[in-house]
């Protein structure tokens, strides 16, 4: 039996930049967590930005059933990067991020900062970002994977981004 050559390379700096172009340009992402109900996975779309220091993050309510999955479990994986107008979808740059969930507390001294910042990309929820269920969630990135059409598939170290 022969061995395949993992089809998967180190990240250039063409994917490194091409990562950072699609976390800094996405406004929303699919969010997948483990349900506690039942062990399976499930996925959600969310609201998505960077934080100020560059960190994914969500803006998310705790009556959400994802929120209860992150509190269960704090493993998770984001999908970013959408299919274009035209050709087929699998062409198109995406990027899963494997992360941990970290829940900012409402009191938190940096949560006014977050929020000044979130707003800023999210301007329409300044109607329920001060509700209280609304909390902000900082995703740890554990590892990444680029997936930059066929045949472009990069692994990327967490620090280089």
């Amino acid at each position: 039996m022969t061995t395949r050559p993992d089809p998967v390379r180190d990240a250039d700096p063409e994917a490194l930049a091409l990562a950072r172009s699609l976390l800094a340009g996405a406004t929303y992402a699919a969010l997948a967590v483990t349900d506690p109900a039942d062990g399976l996975p499930g996925i959600s779309r969310i609201a998505f930005g960077l934080g100020p220091e560059g960190m994914p993050m969500t803006l998310i309510s705790s009556l959400s059933t994802h929120h209860g999955a992150l509190r269960a479990d704090p493993a998770c994986a984001l999908m970013v990067g959408e299919p274009g107008e035209k050709g087929d979808p699998l062409t198109h740059p995406r990027l899963m991020v494997k992360a941990r969930a970290v829940f900012v507390a409402q009191d938190a001294p940096e949560r006014a900062a977050l929020r000044d910042h979130w707003l800023k990309a999210h301007p329409k929820a300044k109607l329920y970002v001060d509700f209280g269920d609304f909390g902000f969630v900082r995703f740890a990135p554990v590892s990444i994977l680029l997936n930059g059409g066929f045949g472009k598939a990069f692994r990327i170290d967490p620090s280089a981004l």
